[in-house]
Parts: C-alpha cells; sequence; structure tokens
C-alpha cells in the first residue's frame, strides 16, 4: 500500500496541511466545496504509484489549514500565493497543477499568473472562465421565488447556520445530490435551471439523504468529511464565494489574457456545473481561452465530483497527460 503522509508547511502567512505520496515530479492538487485534501486519495495513491510526488493540500479555510478572519483573505490573489508558497515550501521550482470545483479555478488562474511556477494544468468540473465585463453576481439568476446559491451564500452567517446544524448530512446530501446518481433530470448544458435555492428553504432545499450511498463513496467518506467540517466549519470555504466581485475587480489586469501552458479538462456530462448559463457558448470556444487545451473529456453518468465518482478513469486521464509532457 502507498502511504499517504501529512505535514503542515509555512505559506503566504498561514500554516497549510498538506497530503502527500510519492517521490518524482511535483503535481499539486486543489480541492473544492465543501470538501478537503481527501476528495485527491485516489489520485494521491494512482500518481505516487506512478512515480510523481502528488500532493493535495487542505485549502486555506479548510480542515487543519489556518482560516484567516477577514473575508478579504480569501481572494483567487490569496488561494494562488498559497500554492506558490507550497512550491517553495517544498523546494519545487515548478508543478503541473489540478483543481476540481472551486479548487479549478485556483488552477487555471495559477496558470495564467504564473506560467513560470505551474507548467501544467488539469481542470475539473469547471472550465477556464474568462474575466467578463460584469459584476458577476450581478447576472446571477434569481427569481422572487429563488437565488442562485452563489447569491445565497453571500451574507455571512446565514449558509453557516444551516450548513453546521447537522455536518454529517449536510455532507451526505451534498455529495449524493450533486452526483450521476441522484435522480435529478439532466440538465442541458448552458440551460441556466441549476442551482437555484428556494427562498425560506436553503441551500440543501428539500432534498433527503439517500438510504444508501452510492458505489463511489463510503459512509467512512463521509465521516471523515463531516468530522473535518465539525471541527473546522463551513465559514472558510464559503468565503471563498464572498470574494467573487472582489476577484473580479482584482483580476481586472488580466483581462483578455489567455492560458499558455498545456491543458487538460475533465467534467462529467451529469455535472450541474456544465448547466450554468453561458456553458453552451464557453465549452466550444474554450481553445480560445487555453490555446494548448490538449484534450476535452466529457465522461458519461458522472456528475460533479469528478475524481472521486470516476477516480480510474480521472486516474488514466490525468497519467496520460502527465506522460505526455
Amino acid at each position: 500500500m502507498t502511504e499517504i503522509r501529512h505535514r503542515v508547511v509555512e505559506t503566504n502567512g498561514i500554516r497549510m496541511h498538506v497530503a502527500e505520496a510519492g517521490e518524482g515530479p511535483l503535481v499539486i492538487m486543489c480541492h473544492g466545496f465543501p470538501e478537503s485534501w481527501y476528495s485527491w486519495r485516489h489520485q494521491l495513491v494512482a500518481l505516487a504509484d506512478a512515480g510523481y510526488h502528488a500532493v493535495a493540500p487542505d485549502m486555506r479555510g479548510y480542515g487543519q489549514t489556518d482560516q484567516p478572519e477577514p473575508i478579504e483573505h480569501y481572494t483567487l490573489l490569496h488561494l494562488v500565493g498559497d500554492i506558490v508558497g507550497v512550491l517553495d515550501a517544498l523546494g519545487a521550482p515548478t508543478a503541473v497543477i489540478a483543481g476540481h470545483d472551486w479548487g479549478a479555478p485556483v488552477a487555471w488562474h495559477a496558470a495564467l499568473l504564473r506560467p513560470d511556477r505551474f507548467r501544467a494544468v488539469i481542470g475539473l468540473s469547471v472550465p477556464y472562465r474568462p474575466r467578463g465585463t460584469t459584476r458577476p453576481t450581478t447576472v446571477m439568476p434569481q427569481t422572487d421565488d429563488a437565488i442562485f446559491y452563489q447569491l445565497y451564500f453571500q451574507e455571512p452567517g446565514v449558509a453557516e447556520a444551516e450548513l453546521e446544524r447537522d455536518p454529517h448530512a449536510t455532507i451526505r446530501r451534498t455529495l449524493f445530490w450533486g452526483s450521476g446518481d441522484s435522480p435529478r433530470p439532466a440538465a442541458a448544458i448552458g440551460s441556466g435551471d441549476v442551482g437555484m435555492v428556494r427562498r425560506g428553504h436553503g441551500f440543501l432545499g428539500t432534498h433527503e439523504a439517500p438510504a444508501t450511498l452510492p458505489a463511489w463513496i463510503t459512509e467512512t467518506d463521509v465521516d471523515f468529511y463531516a468530522n473535518e467540517f465539525k471541527r473546522s466549519g463551513f465559514r472558510g470555504g464559503l468565503n471563498w464565494y464572498r470574494n467573487i466581485d472582489r476577484n473580479w475587480e482584482l483580476l481586472a489586469p488580466w483581462t483578455g489574457a489567455v492560458v499558455m501552458v498545456p491543458a487538460l479538462y475533465v467534467a462529467g456530462d451529469r455535472d450541474l456545473v456544465l448547466a450554468f448559463k453561458g456553458m453552451e457558448r464557453l465549452l466550444p470556444a474554450l481553445k480560445q481561452f487555453v490555446p494548448n487545451l490538449r484534450e476535452t473529456i466529457i465522461l458519461p453518468g458522472c456528475g460533479h465530483w469528478t475524481q472521486q465518482e470516476r477516480a480510474a478513469e480521472v486516474n488514466a486521464a490525468m497519467l496520460k497527460f502527465l506522460r505526455g509532457l
């Protein structure tokens, strides 16, 4: 069995917990919401066995990593800076960076801002989205009855109170309903009719926890995540959403810039992210913004939790891409 090791490194003014395995060229993997380093458990082992030094941090605000108090300390510039600091702490001049969900924008922007340090990028679920012309929250959908979940997350304390009431149920319900195994109907790419929170019903809505979990996740896995959030709370992760407009302001100097390093994009055809407004235009045009995009892989039947739902396929795709660099 390949051993997953743990340590804490100093980076960008915080202490960051990292899980790592193997030796060789560095591959650093950034998780999303509401997750932890643990979402990369299958990739840590597979990459290590293939001769890579695989590293998955608890990102800023999560797990055993520090959780700064100010909301404005969770911008994309902080998050990319954290990972640059991890490379420095590990003594690595360069790395390949991978990211899933919120970790994907971190990975894409690390490659955009520091191509000298990040020699290639792998995005799971969330494609690179170039900076738009309008403040993001002003164009997020809302109706008399419902608002987009990222708007629901804006008010400090509201989502925390809901999600922290029962972290175990929160994780169980979120993982199931976001997955390809949930009974919800498939949504067309770019249809925009996803991610809405009914006013008064909260993020979890009326979705019940499944009686039995899908094959890709175990009770032990759910317990691990739930215990992490019982200790840390959800505030750190939610603060990433509270900087969406601030990120747009800070990234103004890079308007029109493209990601030049070699790239791979992988998503599931049942991932709700693909149904977000504008994806029907972005996905076919992705190579304009990422000219060295080597491949786009859409996994049939896969939902949002790409590297957990389809560990074998994601491992194979990552290793093929890495060997081709």
